[in-house]
């Protein structure tokens, strides 16, 4: 059987945008390859930092993320994610530029969600930053309108984030984390599903799941869905087989 060619690396299809970051990152962290069970590709947009993307505009550093993602492309990723939930402002240049599939953020998937729920319940945000998530970020998202958004802004999460520290307390940041979500449910009692905007809170989403009860979703959910669209997975003891099909379906 003919394979088809025009990669350098194969068997990796998701490309991951990395701002230019030192601080710790544990399993869960986007940017912890063990996180995925999957390989992957990174390659850091040079320059762009957690605090000019979430405080700044994202827009004045597309050029290195362009350059990045057709670094990834090239080297063989079938579709590209970012670590950073405020990149949403940058889905259409990068998908335009890149030319193939691209999940600029984890917001993405509001409007998926808020289709799950009873008519009489809504999504709520939690983010790194509320003071700077703008309904900008939102609309290049396609976040409904009137979804409530409540931050971690003040904590040690988003100073030592957004600060870029070399040591974290992750205990801090997932008690903060989880009260966070816990306000969200407080203050809209009819929030009937979570989505976390930092990819950095992934790994206390188990938490603010058993604290809130509610459905928590993040962008390890994204890139999940992603990735099994780009890469479908082979089940054993499949009878059709698609090399002797003469058409799928």
């Amino acid at each position: 059987m003919q394979q088809r060619g025009g990669k350098t690396v194969y068997g990796a299809s998701v490309g991951i945008l990395m701002l230019e970051t030192r601080f710790p990152r544990i399993p869960g962290d986007i940017g912890n390859a063990g996180t995925w069970p999957f390989p992957v590709h990174y390659r850091v947009a040079e320059g762009a930092t957690p605090d000019n993307v979430v405080r700044g505009d994202p827009l004045e550093r597309l050029d290195a993320f362009i350059e990045a993602g057709r670094a990834l492309v090239a080297m063989g990723c079938d579709g590209i994610t970012t670590n950073c939930g405020f990149l949403s402002l940058l889905q259409e240049p990068l998908k335009h530029a890149l030319g193939v599939p691209v999940a600029s953020s984890a917001l993405m998937q509001a409007g998926m969600i808020q289709r799950l729920l009873a008519a009489d319940t809504h999504v709520g945000i939690v983010t790194i930053s509320a003071n700077t998530l703008t309904s900008a970020h939102l609309l290049a998202a396609g976040v409904p309108q009137d979804v409530p958004v409540i931050g971690t802004d003040g904590g040690v999460f988003t100073r030592d984030v957004l600060g870029d520290a070399y040591t974290i307390d992750f205990e801090a940041c997932r008690s903060e984390v989880v009260e966070a979500g816990v306000r969200l449910v407080r203050d809209h009692p009819a929030t009937g599903a979570i989505l976390l905007e930092c990819t950095n809170m992934v790994p206390f989403a188990p938490d603010v799941r058993q604290a809130t009860g509610l459905p928590v979703y993040s962008i390890y959910t994204l890139v999940q869905w992603f990735q099994a669209g780009l890469t479908p997975p082979v089940f054993p003891g499949r009878i059709w087989d698609a090399r002797h099909a003469d058409h799928p379906g």
